[in-house]
């Protein structure tokens, strides 16, 4: 791989600047006695969006995340469609399958759509077996359709990537939690299929994220020696998660969260060749400023549609834990 120049500052504002969401437009699908969580939103060919989402009930006694989609005609008003993946009577992901989408269409105001591979849309999912909210342990798993109906995935028997791989690095060995899959036909890693994922180490708590690569979907393979965005601190609770891809001119942007010191709000990086990351140091895009969202604002989806820029994340506050969107104007 040649090497990349840096990105520079004014290149990051001007980054910034396009994708900043100053309005909040509240509240887009959340449930009574439920936690909705993890967006991932996509468009169809007969002009309707679909988002795909985590579901997750406190204090069940099979307590764990499923998948779920919604779907609307204007991003703004969304209705249930259906269950993507669903809780199993036994195996290693019996209880926990968070998924999201593979292959979403990373151009800024582009189509927005999803492809698929081998005849087959994808979807990557945070999988575990245990009761909770995100019980360690969790790994990676993989599951796939024909059609992006409710009730027609299927799920891999084993997992794709764990925590305790041969391959696997320092900073994973405890949970993997979400991915996002770019494919890239260009193949500048050598691979047509690059996932960024975030995990979290033995001992305090730090999740950071981290890359893996594959020529069919079902084969990964861990890319480089250690993670490629890393708050840097080693001694209290911090997250680096929930990872989304754009590519923005020649510019390769990835949206992500920040957790620390009790909070938690969106930010971004910037990449010319998929591996080194230039972070954002000013503003976050979304952070707590509302009642819906005083105690998070986290695990980003952008787009930009008509002119307009959607920012789509996990609010946690007084409505309980739901999907808000912010937007440019």
């Amino acid at each position: 791989m040649k090497e990349s120049r840096k990105v520079t500052q004014q290149e990051m504002q001007e980054v910034y600047r396009e994708m900043c969401t100053p309005v909040k437009y509240g509240m887009v699908l959340c449930e009574e006695g439920a936690d909705i969580d993890c967006p991932n939103v996509f468009r169809l060919k007969d002009g309707t969006w679909r988002m795909v989402y985590a579901r997750h009930v406190p204090g069940v006694k099979r307590e764990g995340y499923e998948t779920w989609m919604a779907k609307s005609s204007d991003l703004l008003h969304w209705k249930v469609e259906g269950k993507l993946l669903s809780q199993k009577e036994e195996g290693w992901d019996c209880l926990q399958a968070d998924g999201g989408l593979c292959l979403l269409n990373p151009q800024w105001e582009g189509a927005q759509d999803a492809e698929t591979y081998d005849g087959k849309y994808w979807m990557t999912y945070i999988g575990g077996s245990l009761p909770g909210y995100e019980t360690d342990p969790l790994q990676i798993g993989i599951a796939w359709s024909e059609t992006l109906a409710p009730g027609s995935w299927k799920q891999a028997p084993e997992p794709i990537l764990r925590m305790d791989d041969p391959d696997t690095r320092s900073f994973e060995r405890a949970t993997l939690y979400k991915s996002t899959v770019l494919h890239d036909p260009q193949e500048r890693l050598d691979y047509p299929f690059v996932m960024y994922y975030n995990a979290k180490q033995k001992g305090v708590w730090v999740e950071r994220i981290g890359m893996a690569v594959s020529r069919d979907m079902i084969h990964w393979e861990r890319y480089g020696t250690g993670a490629v965005i890393d708050q840097g601190i080693e001694d209290r609770w911090n997250i680096s998660g929930d990872p989304q891809m754009i590519r923005y001119k020649d510019l390769w942007v990835m949206h992500y969260f920040v957790g620390v010191d009790a909070k938690a709000y969106d930010t971004f990086a910037c990449s010319r060749d998929l591996v080194h990351w230039t972070k954002w140091e000013g503003e976050p895009l979304v952070q707590p400023s509302a009642e819906f969202d005083k105690t998070f604002a986290h695990k980003p989806y952008v787009l930009k549609f008509e002119g307009k820029v959607y920012h789509f994340y996990c609010a946690v506050g007084n409505r309980g834990r739901g999907i808000a969107v912010a937007v440019s104007e």
